[in-house]
């Protein structure tokens, strides 16, 4: 029996329960750096398997690691577990937990004939908080000679096109008026979000279709017969590369300090979380990945001949420009829901993400084995 055998027969032995995990993890979603319940669950399963589950790391409460192997080439499977606000688990992320954790708990006995290391690592707060950025400024990916993920997706894409973005919070600051007895004495800071909202919305018509500029209004005051005093908002600005992304967020300031002057309002502007950059998907590894779908029943394709653009962003995209990566999106036959949707959430519990779970987890760990039994590092 080959090792990809072996791999495959352990893989099939837990899928079940792993299929359990993700369904719980979508009853019980939690949001970034927060996901104490959903670490603590996920560490408690990994350690049913045997293994010393290192937890909290990194200086983050919600993160953990496990390292299978004592010596060789260290590959470093990403878990996130993070959701979003309101609609809980619309990106997937349980489906991504449970196939990192499933290749490496079906690879972890394979690991020393292999001559490799395979570690675990939870990162917390994918959707807004650069979890993994942090757990690479804080050394928890170690000297890997690679890592990977797979990302629930519309379509099968082994390479896909994920841009760098920055987040933006913008706070406008006038004066409280009664809004019918003396408007004359007061400043709407409310006008000036709008008036934000108008400028980005015109330089849209001419912006490149790979860019995006795209906000909410987080407070816009309180009742209608007070000028707005104070009221804030929260951008996210992308593009398909740094220098794109610069020219951006110059006009984008712009358009801020315009807004403000147009209504009288003082302005503060600051960017609350990490810059994630574009991905950069490693070709050996994806072309692995690729190859060994086929064995469980998976076509990938590749973004060029993808129907949507996949214009998203990850802070995997850090980790792929620190060291050779890959994050396939795998289609969970969602029907016309896609990613940040409700109904894309509870596609994550039907027969198509249960396998989505599986597939993941076989192309991640067949992939590993072919870097190790071929020595390919140096390909990379």
């Amino acid at each position: 029996m080959t090792l990809k055998n072996t791999f495959q027969k352990n893989l099939d032995s837990i899928h079940k329960q792993l299929t359990e995990v993700s369904d719980w993890m979508y009853e019980n979603p939690e949001l970034g750096f927060n996901e104490f319940k959903t670490s603590e669950y996920l560490v408690k399963f990994i350690k049913s398997f045997n293994g010393e589950v290192v937890y909290p790391t990194g200086n983050l409460d919600t993160a953990f690691e496990i390292t299978y192997g004592n010596d060789g080439p260290l590959v470093v499977l990403c878990v996130e577990y993070d959701a979003l606000p309101e609609i809980g688990h619309a990106c997937g992320h349980n489906i991504i937990a449970t196939a990192s954790i499933g290749a490496g708990l079906a690879i972890k006995d394979l690991v020393n004939e292999l001559g490799i290391r395979v570690k675990l690592l939870g990162t917390p707060a994918e959707e807004g908080g650069g979890g993994k950025i942090i757990l690479l400024e804080n050394g928890n990916f170690e000297d890997a000679a690679c890592s990977m993920m797979i990302h629930p997706g519309y379509e099968n894409v082994v390479n896909p096109t994920f841009t760098t973005i920055q987040q933006y919070k913008v706070e406008f600051f006038g004066k409280d008026a009664h809004a019918a007895g003396a408007p004359e004495e007061g400043i709407n800071a409310l006008d000036a979000q709008i008036q934000l909202f108008v400028n980005a919305s015109t330089y849209r018509q001419q912006m490149v279709s790979t860019n995006r500029m795209h906000g909410v209004i987080t407070n816009g005051g309180f009742k209608p017969n007070i000028i707005p005093s104070y009221t804030s908002s929260e951008w996210y600005l992308r593009a398909l590369n740094e220098g794109d992304l610069s020219k951006i967020e110059s006009d984008f300031k712009n358009f801020v300090n315009a807004a403000a002057m147009a209504t009288k309002c003082e302005v503060k502007i600051e960017s609350p979380d990490y810059r994630y950059t574009e991905i950069d998907n490693n070709k050996t590894m994806y072309e692995l990945y690729k190859e060994n779908s086929l064995s469980v029943g998976r076509e990938m394709i590749l973004q060029s001949e993808a129907a949507r653009p996949g214009l998203g962003s990850t802070d995997m995209g850090n980790v792929s420009l620190a060291m050779p990566s890959i994050h396939p999106m795998l289609s969970i036959d969602s029907g016309d829901a896609v990613n940040h949707q409700p109904e894309y959430a509870a596609a994550t519990l039907t027969p198509g993400g249960h396998k989505a779970i599986y597939d993941g987890a076989f192309a991640m760990g067949a992939t590993i084995i072919d870097l190790a039994e071929k020595n390919l590092w140096s390909k990379l």
